[in-house]
């Protein structure tokens, strides 16, 4: 007699897809944690065409749409930069060091480095992608990034 199941399992992922997911967002977070914001400025001399304008019915408000830009960009970037460090606290402690010295800070770190040189004591190229595809499966989901495995279909 099979014992009774809860009504939860783990999705099977795609890995390379969900890889190439996590690795994205965590491209994205990078952009956005160490590139500044430029904001935008209203432009304060008047534009002039020979071509007559028509009535649109609507109206435009310069000032007020760069000043919406210029506020809600930046909280979106800092909302999404929050998120991804606290998923990232929540790994397993050698997850967490392998996910940020590899993608959270600085560009051009190559994974040998991290195995051989971040990790005390270093450790095998095997365990190294043993631990990162624990880790990017939990980012995966708890990002909501994650691609499952299409099942496969009966050709007939």
């Amino acid at each position: 007699m099979k014992p009774k199941q809860l009504g939860f399992e783990l999705p099977e992922l795609d890995r390379k897809k969900t890889q190439a997911a996590v690795e994205a967002a965590l491209e994205k977070y990078r952009i956005f944690k160490f590139i500044t914001f430029e904001e935008r400025e209203a432009s304060t001399t008047a534009g002039y065409s020979d071509i007559p304008r028509s009535y649109t019915g609507t109206t435009t408000d310069q000032t007020a749409s760069i000043a919406i830009h210029n506020v809600d960009l930046p909280a979106q970037r800092k909302a999404f930069c929050e998120r991804v460090e606290r998923t990232v606290k929540r790994l397993h402690p050698k997850q967490r060091l392998l996910i940020e010295e590899r993608y959270m800070n600085e560009d051009y770190v190559l994974d040998y480095q991290v195995y051989k040189f971040k990790f005390n004591p270093p450790i095998s190229e095997m365990t190294y992608s043993k631990i990162r595809w624990r880790a990017f499966y939990q980012l995966a989901l708890a990002l909501d990034i994650a691609v499952e495995k299409e099942p496969p279909s009966d050709q007939k």
